[in-house]
Order: C-alpha cells, then structure tokens, then sequence
C-alpha cells in the first residue's frame, strides 16, 4: 500500500483535524489491497492483515518520531478514519475488519457522491441543488422523493426514470435525492457503461445504498446504452443488487423515433404521458415520471421564485425578451434571475 513519507506527501491528503500521520495510515489502510477481501475474511487473510498492522505501526511511530506535525486538515475524522485509527493502534485486525465491513473500503468509507469512469472518483464537494430551486414539477418531485426514501429505509423501491424537456431540472431533480439523509451517489459516465456489471459488483458488498445516477440517456434500441441496460434491468441473471437504485434522466429528443410531430410546449402532462408507450427502454423503469415544457405563466413564476420577490411590469417584460431566443424553460429562468439579481431592487 502506498504510505506517505514526507510531510509534502501528507499535503496531497484529504486529511481531518487531529495527528496527521496517524489519519494518514488509517486511510493507507482503507486502501489496502486486501481491503475488498477483507469484507469476506478468512484466517490466513486475518493472519496477513496482523502483520501488515504490526509493521505499519513500527513505520508509524518512526514519522511521528522523524516529523513531528500539529494539524493539517480542517474537517472532523470520518468514523471510518477513527475506527482504522485505533485498530492500528491496537494491531487489531479483527477491529479492522469491522470498520471496512461497516463503513466501506476507500473510497466509498469516506464520502457520499462519485463518478464512474476508467475508475471510481470521490467527489468530496458535490454541487448540490437547493432543495426548493424546481419550480412547477411538486407532483413529480413527491413522487420521485418517496421512491427514495422507501429506497433509503430498506423498503422495495422502483428504478426511477425522468424525461421530458430540454431544461426542466431533470438532473437537478435526480442530484437533490443526495439531500435525503445517508442517501449517496454514484454518477455513471456514458462510455463507462460497458463497465457497469463489474461497478454494480462492488457497490453489492458495501453496506451503504447507492442511487447510480445515469444523465442524459439515449435510450435508442440501436445504442449501446440500450443492451447495457436492458440486460442490467431484466436480462441479467443477477440484476442491480438490492442496495442499488437507478435513476436516469433523458431528454425528448432521446426518445421519440419516426413519430411525426411532438406534444406542443402548450399541451399538458396527458399528451407528454402518451409518449410512454413509444420508449424504448422506459418499460422497464418501475416510475417513469414526465417533466414536460413550461408555458409562459410557468416560465415567469420560475422568474419570480428565483429573485425572491414579485415581478413588476417591466421585469416581465424583461423577462419574456430573454427567452425569445432560448424559450421557456426553468434553466432559462434560472439564468434571467442571475442576470438581474444584483442589479435591480
């Protein structure tokens, strides 16, 4: 495992408050290479973890002796850090073994939000939306919000699919489930796809449960994403494990295929709902949930909610000239009201 070995090496580190060589080797070791196996010991495993914790904790106290530290980080300890801590400390590899079976390897011990490329990345400051910032979709976001949290308590839950309209919030709907309390995330990227089974293995021997949030989907039958998922959905002998949730969002232009003209921005969920039928993928998404174009009235209550207050006259006026070119939707609101905020009263 890969120890640090100056005090410049420690300065690469997400480390918390407290002695920074001890929480630096608590973190070597939630990146052992036994770590994996160490979700499943056994007593030769148990025997290799003993002595690698007798040599680290010699190489331990010769850092602190060499380079003596006060702090370098500014966040609490993680529970995992301290658990891994105090079984160094102890030679412990049985205490070892219950920190990574309760909290994780690295570096799903440690944070909340990822994404899956060649590798799993931590993203130790995900850009949150606000928990208010959708305007005109509460019925969806009710819905979409108790899949979750039946999800989160353990309860049956459906894969969540979300399409309609180009900037309507769909991933911002999909990105504020990290708001729910232990909710965590892992965004997959497009061309890691084909690497999903081997992700959604290790994801299946953690204790946590994850949404695995897939983003713009093309869900064409002729795509590659289309057999990744189909297989993944209902073709696959073992399926997402139980502490997995999908979520993907797709827009309309991903959807419809030789169908002739689309739902008018002016028509209602109804005619937005009937497009279901022509998803290629969407069946097999226990809640499909629509989020279809805004209309005028809608755009300038976005407008409204954004900058707090009523609009005047004028700022409607406003307004209704910036979306000529883009159109109504609560991206291009959201844009307006940073435009003006700052500059009107």
């Amino acid at each position: 495992m890969r120890l640090a070995a100056t005090p410049l090496d420690l300065l690469e580190l997400d480390l918390p408050r407290g002695e920074p060589w001890g929480y630096a080797f608590a973190q070597a070791l939630l990146q052992a290479p036994w770590a994996w196996r160490a979700l499943r010991p056994t007593p030769g495993l148990l025997g290799l973890i003993r002595q690698d914790l007798e040599a680290l904790f010699l190489e331990l106290e010769r850092r602190r002796q060499d380079f003596p530290l006060g702090d370098l980080g500014e966040r609490p300890p993680h529970p995992a850090e301290e658990g891994a801590l105090q079984a160094l400390l102890a030679r412990d590899p049985e205490a070892l073994v219950e920190v990574l079976k309760a909290h994780g390897p690295y570096p799903f011990a440690l944070y909340r939000a990822f994404r899956f490329g060649e590798e799993v990345h931590p993203l130790p400051h995900p850009r949150l939306p606000q928990e208010d910032e959708l305007v005109g979709y509460e019925e969806q976001l009710k819905a979409l919000r108790e899949n979750a949290r039946r999800f989160l308590s353990g309860k049956p839950a459906l894969h969540t699919l979300l399409y309609g309209a180009r900037g309507t919030g769909k991933s911002t709907a999909a990105k504020s489930l990290l708001h729910l309390p232990g909710a965590r995330m892992v965004e997959v990227e497009p061309k890691a796809l084909p690497r999903l089974e081997a992700l959604l293995e290790r994801l299946g021997l953690l204790p946590h449960r994850f949404f695995l949030f897939l983003d713009d989907l093309s869900l064409d039958p002729e795509g590659e994403a289309f057999h990744h998922l189909k297989a993944l959905l209902e073709g696959s002998l073992e399926g997402p494990p139980e502490n997995v949730l999908l979520v993907a969002t797709s827009n309309r232009r991903h959807l419809v295929r030789h169908l002739g003209e689309n739902p008018l921005p002016d028509q209602g969920p109804q005619a937005w709902d009937a497009l279901q039928d022509a998803l290629a993928l969407s069946e097999r998404f226990g809640l499909v949930l629509t989020f279809p174009p805004f209309d005028k009235g809608l755009y300038l209550k976005a407008v409204a909610h954004h900058l707090g207050r009523t609009l005047t006259p004028a700022e409607e006026a406003e307004a209704l000239r910036f979306a000529l070119q883009k159109g109504f939707s609560g991206r291009v609101a959201r844009q307006f009201a940073l435009s003006q905020l700052g500059t009107t009263p």
